[in-house]
């Protein structure tokens, strides 16, 4: 039961809570196998966006006795993250006024060993045909790697680029491949693209943060609204949407993201069975840094 469902979370649009339960809802059948399992730290807003919200990681006391959790070790201590593995626990974070979920790169139990990872391109400027650009490039790089990848629109200034991993690779060695990428890739585009984290180095340039892939790093989740005016979506789209311009990185909202479904359905559905091993395009890109 979602409580308080007329209360306003969106004030410029007015879209309620009751409303984003119910897009969660319409969604599951295709969000879920992409979150299942994977630890969810919350991004709540208990008053709408136009207040402040906060993140809650751990979940310790006010949940049902349904809801599946996963300890995860933490420097002095443990965090129990909230697992969303069906519509109800979908539902039970929306009741919680989240609006966006984050969840990890990898699922319980194997919680040190990806099955995805995630490159993050983070503008610094509103330029359409740059950010375009940097995508496609890194999909054409991991191509030469041997990696398919797949992309998704971030909901908020940029796009998610993800190659599904078979999950025998630990962490930090996932980390460090996904850093060196993004090393080639700045390289290649020095004018453009940046690892500089910080706002002040970056200049004009787009980040190319590979942190999410860090242990317990989130992203935001495949389908998740995002805490922006107008409900972007973080929402899956084809590369050939992207090259032609048809999708940008607020192009689906909340509201018209059943439209989008019944059209193109998910186009990340058959993304899992093309995961990879990492092993071989780990030693490429040691040879494209060392020629």
């Amino acid at each position: 039961m979602i409580t308080h469902p007329d209360k306003v979370l969106f004030p410029d649009d007015g879209i309620t809570k009751g409303e984003l339960a119910s897009y969660y809802e319409a969604i599951a059948p295709i969000m879920v196998p992409h979150i299942r399992a994977r630890p969810v730290t919350m991004e709540r807003y208990p008053a709408g966006i136009g207040k402040p919200g906060f993140i809650q990681k751990d979940v310790s006391k006010g949940f049902p006795a349904w809801l599946k959790r996963v300890e995860v070790p933490k420097k002095g201590g443990v965090v129990h993250h909230p697992l969303v593995c069906d519509v109800r626990s979908l539902l039970w974070v929306a009741n919680q006024n989240c609006i966006t979920p984050h969840v990890w790169t990898s699922r319980a139990p194997d919680l040190y060993q990806p099955d995805i990872c995630v490159f993050d391109l983070d503008p610094s400027e509103d330029e359409p045909d740059v950010l375009r650009s940097a995508a496609l490039a890194l999909r054409d790089l991991l191509d030469e790697l041997g990696l398919p990848s797949w992309v998704k629109t971030s909901g908020s200034k940029g796009f998610h680029i993800v190659v599904p991993l078979d999950g025998k690779m630990e962490t930090g060695k996932v980390a460090g491949f996904a850093h060196a990428v993004a090393s080639i890739l700045v390289t290649r585009n020095p004018q453009h693209l940046t690892q500089e984290f910080s706002k002040a180095d970056r200049g004009r340039r787009i980040l190319v943060d590979t942190g999410r892939n860090g242990y317990s790093a989130t992203f935001a989740a495949a389908y998740a609204v995002r805490a922006r005016p107008g409900a972007p979506v973080s929402a899956p789209c084809t590369w050939e949407e992207l090259e032609r311009g048809h999708a940008g990185p607020r192009t689906f909202t909340l509201r018209t993201m059943a439209r989008r479904i019944a059209e193109a359905g998910d186009v990340w559905g058959d993304m899992r069975r093309h995961r990879r091993s990492l092993r071989s395009a780990i030693t490429r890109v040691g040879r494209m840094r060392n020629p």
